[in-house]
């Protein structure tokens, strides 16, 4: 915990980092506080603007009166059969979208989580929209929701507990038989319980599963099948933004160091490879590109078109970079004091 402490982001190209502060409020702030290094009263006041102007105020403009977005809660009420891609305009991308973004929950329609309650019920069998339903990945999703808006999501949270899988993971299949865990429905699960305990303290139960789940990821490196040790190309490689509920090593690598920092632990050495496949797709200008679009219909785009420099993709790499190898000058500091290996 205590060299954790002194990490601080490094000085980042000036014209990159002024690139990137060059942008919608609800990306400014976090280049502000991650890479900037700005004061806290300064990125909290770019922080308040994301509800008052930008993507989130279009957004939040969008909420119906019963509080959902586009009448559903995983699919918009006019989702068609086919249509291409998945639609992404309905209440549990709406809600995860704003909180990712920095959005206080009071910037919704006053009583919001209620209303759900009320009005929103999930595709699969009309269930109770904070009870959430069979799929790991929506159960995530809806956990981290739940505890930002003040919803009663505690038997959610034990859903995780009671399903997690053998081998340590998610899989949003379980219920078609499925007993192995997946890359995809591992990390958002992971995603949801992580926000959920920095809300709440989450526990003891549920921050065991955490850890079990993100065991099974490290000792797959990120990215790698346990049995040949072969890249999951292409998924787990391709870099785009907005992420929705498709893996990459940048989003796992983005968690590990949210975790860690939450943690108090150093970064895991198992994801050396990972990280390094991060920093090898940075393009000559300093930046990542976006390398393709997850289809669907949206409110309105948020980030570059394939093969163009993305602010999102290159903020969230850099925060990565710039964490990973903090702990690396800390692990050579700690060796210069200590030839013995430092604890991981």
């Amino acid at each position: 915990m205590r060299a954790l402490a002194r990490y601080r982001p490094r000085v980042v190209d000036r014209a990159l980092l002024a690139w990137l502060l060059d942008s919608d409020p609800s990306l400014r702030w976090q280049v502000e506080r991650d890479l900037a290094g700005e004061p806290e009263e300064r990125w909290r006041a770019t922080r308040a603007r994301v509800a008052v102007e930008g993507f989130g105020a279009q957004l939040l403009s969008r909420q119906d009166e019963d509080g959902q977005w586009a009448g559903g809660a995983y699919f918009p009420a006019d989702a068609r059969q086919e249509e291409p891609g998945q639609p992404w305009t309905a209440t549990t991308w709406s809600l995860d979208a704003l909180r990712e973004w920095g959005v206080e929950a009071s910037a919704l329609r006053p009583g919001t989580a209620g209303l759900l309650a009320r009005h929103a019920r999930w595709e699969y069998d009309e269930l109770p929209y904070w009870g959430g339903e069979v799929d790991a990945c929506i159960n995530g999703l809806t956990l981290a929701n739940g505890a930002w808006l003040g919803a009663d999501v505690s038997g959610l949270a034990d859903w995780f507990v009671e399903h997690r899988l053998a081998d340590g993971g998610w899989n949003c299949l379980w219920v078609e038989g499925a007993r192995r865990s997946s890359f995809h429905s591992t990390l958002m699960a992971l995603r949801g319980i992580l926000d959920h305990e920095i809300r709440t303290s989450g526990s003891p139960a549920l921050r065991q599963v955490r850890r079990d789940g993100e065991e099974y990821l490290l000792q797959r490196g990120l990215m790698r099948r346990l049995t040949t040790g072969q890249v999951h190309e292409p998924w787990a490689t391709h870099l785009a933004y907005p992420y929705r509920w498709y893996y990459s090593v940048l989003r796992a690598a983005d968690y590990f160091r949210a975790a860690s920092l939450h943690d108090g632990r150093r970064p895991d050495d198992r994801m050396a490879d990972a990280v390094e496949l991060i920093r090898s797709a940075r393009d000559a200008d300093g930046t990542w590109h976006q390398q393709l679009r997850h289809e669907g219909r949206t409110w309105f785009d948020v980030d570059s078109g394939p093969g163009e420099a993305s602010r999102w993709l290159t903020f969230h790499a850099l925060r990565v970079l710039e964490w990973w190898d903090a702990g690396s000058q800390i692990d050579r500091a700690a060796a210069a004091e200590d030839p013995r290996p430092a604890p991981r």
